[in-house]
């Protein structure tokens, strides 16, 4: 009778080790093909937020390191919410850490149902200006918009992204995102008169997130 082969000692360790391998390669590859069609989305949207383009791509990179980190929990059809969440979590606590303070996350200038939801506009006035040849000269003043109305229209008129998604990404209800979207589009409106007619004015009504 032959005797039985043992495998060499740490021999039985190599097939679980080439496993758990095999599983994060897999990982990475169902990472990339999820996450990477959505990252000029994100840089554009980490553009406006951060208001340079260093800054961005920190925020960026950022972002996608800590998406990697929690992709097993990733639950849902749609990534780019999820992603876009990320970076603004990413972008608040950056500014918290440059104004050496803590994030608060949170707060209502419109309730809820104030609003009829579920119409979403195929066009508008802004959304048009947002494609005309001038961009640079329009991006100058949503960046010039509080935050919460910043990204709101960013969101919106540049992502495209519908209300719900928008309402993910914030954590805001859908009613006060509409809201933002509203005054934010107003403001830029009036601010795009005004530089028409004062080209060193071009600055939008600062207006407070009640």
């Amino acid at each position: 009778m032959r005797p039985t082969a043992f495998p060499r000692h740490g021999a039985v360790h190599r097939p679980a080790a080439a496993l758990a391998a095999g599983d994060e390669a897999d990982r990475a590859r169902r990472f990339r093909d999820a996450a990477l069609p959505h990252l000029d989305d994100v840089y554009t949207v980490a553009r406006y937020m951060m208001r340079s383009a260093a800054d961005a791509d920190d925020a960026v990179q950022e972002c996608y390191l800590r998406a990697f980190r929690h992709f097993d929990g990733f639950r849902g059809e749609a990534i780019k919410p999820w992603l876009l969440a990320i970076l603004r979590n990413v972008c608040q606590a950056e500014f918290a850490r440059r104004a050496g303070r803590v994030v608060v996350g949170g707060d209502a200038d419109a309730a809820d149902d104030a609003t009829p939801l579920w119409h979403e506009e195929t066009c508008t006035a802004e959304s048009e200006l947002l494609r005309r040849e001038d961009a640079e000269r329009l991006r100058g003043l949503v960046a010039a918009l509080p935050d919460p109305f910043r990204e709101a229209i960013v969101l919106r008129d540049i992502e495209d992204l519908p209300y719900r998604d928008i309402a993910r990404v914030t954590g805001a209800p859908i009613g006060t995102v509409m809201s933002r979207i509203a005054r934010a589009r107003s403001m830029l409106r009036a601010a795009w008169l005004k530089s028409d007619d004062d080209p060193e004015c071009c600055e939008p009504h600062q207006e407070t997130c009640k």
